[in-house]
């Protein structure tokens, strides 16, 4: 049961680039075998580096609809899979009055009073779904058993209603900022992908792609202080999404060049730390890069 949204490694790779997500072959590689083999994939690696992208950016070139579960602490079942309509219940309970309790029962937990959540909502989908899990890390132990079932079988059990298994299977991205480790009776269900910083050269040509008006000389400069930037022992180091974001701080200050001056008064948009910001005025030699 696969999804069939992609005919080549090469087909992924040019259909995400007209988005303007740039994969490495590493990339276009695990979402061209996720989609033939109809696998979840295991999308970790630090904040900022184009984990959600990708899953938005599939979304975009297949046409097929973004299901999402956002995960934090404390969600649980009755967010991510479904729930019942307890009021509308209540209703109809005392609608039927004089009715026995089994006939009453059937009614109330019916389709009618049925709130699919996230889960729930890609699997019983008919038409092509990305089905995105973000952030998977910060949810709680618990909900990783919850997505064993779903994952494992692409199917979804309530007691009330059976067992409902995807006619379609949804094309299912988790991604994890590895806050803490999954456990691997869920790895084990899924293809894996880490995605780091790019290299220099790549990282240029994305902030080239979504920085149009940037000088090139100056693009490359952005991305080799960010290098730089990245090689300190830092609190946390700038992503690929704030790289972007200096880029469009310089070309509205229009820099046509970095110096002293100008990456010390717009350190904050990489940085957001002050000792960070500290450390890096200090360290950061722009002759070096």
């Amino acid at each position: 049961m696969t999804t069939g949204f992609f005919t080549s490694v090469d087909d992924v790779a040019e259909r995400l680039a007209t988005t303007g997500y740039l994969a490495s072959p590493a990339v276009a590689t695990t979402v061209f075998l996720a989609d033939r083999l109809g696998k979840p994939l295991l999308v970790e690696g630090p904040a900022g580096v184009g984990k959600t992208e990708l899953a938005k950016a599939v979304t975009a070139v297949t046409g097929a609809r973004l299901v999402r579960l956002q995960c934090y602490e404390g969600v649980d079942e009755s967010r991510a899979l479904y729930e019942w309509n307890h009021a509308k219940q209540l209703l109809r309970i005392t609608a039927g009055r004089g009715e026995t309790w089994d006939e009453t029962r059937t009614d109330i937990f019916g389709e009618e009073f049925l709130l699919p959540r996230p889960l729930l909502t890609a699997i019983r989908s008919e038409e092509p779904t990305v089905l995105l899990i973000d952030e998977t890390d910060k949810a709680d132990v618990e909900v990783e058993g919850l997505l064993l079932e779903v994952l494992g079988d692409f199917q979804v059990t309530v007691p009330e209603l059976g067992t409902i298994t995807a006619t379609r299977r949804p094309f299912t991205v988790l991604t994890s900022n590895a806050s803490r480790e999954l456990s691997e009776a869920l790895r084990r269900r899924c293809l894996f992908l880490h995605i780091g910083f790019p290299e220099e050269e790549l990282e240029r040509r994305i902030v080239t792609l979504k920085v149009p008006g940037l000088d090139a000389a100056l693009a490359a400069s952005v991305v080799r202080v960010v290098g730089a930037l990245r090689a300190m022992d830092l609190r946390k180091v700038p992503s690929v999404s704030e790289t972007i974001d200096w880029a469009r701080t310089l070309l509205a200050l229009g820099a046509d060049r970095l110096d002293e001056r100008v990456v010390r008064e717009t350190l904050g948009v990489l940085l957001k730390h002050r000792e960070d910001i500290v450390k890096a005025a200090a360290k950061l030699d722009l002759d070096a890069v």
